[in-house]
């Protein structure tokens, strides 16, 4: 595991720590079941969808955007323009997020019937419960920070509670894994196989390793693109790759018009699936 990672990983599990002693699971358990099912993850007819990011900062672009700005008007217009998803970061740290931005992206997003979906360094199915109770339909899993029991424990637990799961790569290995994973789980819709191209020692975005390593992806679930996605040209090289979705965060988020940044993404990618 890269020193980023490891650094992640560490500071998480502190945060379960201090969350589980100011909440206990079976109590956090109980507002998971109790909170308004999420609205689920509906892929379009045409071959290619996008899920949106709100991120407020990144270790390597810098401040991206502020709490004060109006997050359910930004959330919503990614969702009126056609995002079947928004990733909404959670970690506080080094991308000042918050649960309360997942909670309130999560009703902005209810109304519109676009499921929001926690991404963070998560390490504990108490986790889990927290991206629920907030009115998550779904979480991101990044594999190389889990052991086969945890990721395991996490997926049933996303499962349990009716979550969609991105697991993400980064590397061959972490995409071995991965097809093992989805082999041995039978192909779960509930299942997406994502692989990001940003370098864990640098932090910087390779695009070239999304069409690279596409052939290594599993074939029994939707294929997700992160990261290095900027323009119509980059959607449609993807698409026509085979890539499923596209998951889009910081060309977004520096856009002041974002649903029409959305909006030329998917029809470039759906364009190029056509073609394809």
């Amino acid at each position: 595991m890269s020193s980023f990672l490891e650094a992640m990983a560490t500071a998480s599990a502190a945060r379960v720590r201090s969350a589980r002693a100011r909440l206990p699971e079976a109590a956090l358990a109980d507002l998971a079941r109790q909170a308004p099912a999420a609205p689920p993850l509906v892929r379009s007819a045409h071959g290619f969808d996008l899920i949106a990011e709100l991120k407020l900062r990144s270790p390597a672009s810098g401040v991206l955007g502020s709490a004060a700005n109006a997050l359910g008007s930004r959330v919503a217009a990614y969702a009126r323009a056609g995002a079947a998803a928004v990733s909404v970061l959670t970690e506080p740290s080094r991308f000042d997020g918050s649960l309360e931005h997942l909670r309130a992206a999560a009703q902005a997003l209810a109304p519109l019937g676009v499921p929001a979906m926690r991404k963070d360094f998560l390490v504990d199915p108490y986790q889990v419960l927290e991206a629920r109770a907030a009115g998550a339909g779904g979480v991101l899993l990044i594999l190389r920070m889990l052991s086969r029991e945890s990721l395991t424990a996490l997926i049933g637990c996303a499962r349990e509670h009716g979550l969609f799961v991105l697991l993400e790569a980064f590397d061959e290995a972490d995409l071995a894994r991965m097809r093992a994973v989805i082999g041995e789980d039978g192909g779960q819709s509930t299942l997406l196989a994502g692989l990001n191209c940003r370098d864990l020692a640098t932090l910087e975005v390779v695009p070239a390793r999304l069409l690279e390593l596409a052939s290594q992806l599993p074939a029994g679930a939707a294929r997700v693109a992160e990261s290095g996605v900027e323009n119509a040209a980059g959607a449609a090289r993807l698409a026509a790759a085979g890539y499923d979705l596209v998951l889009v965060g910081s060309a977004l988020m520096r856009d002041p018009e974002p649903g029409r940044l959305v909006c030329t993404l998917l029809q470039a990618g759906r364009a190029a699936r056509q073609v394809s």
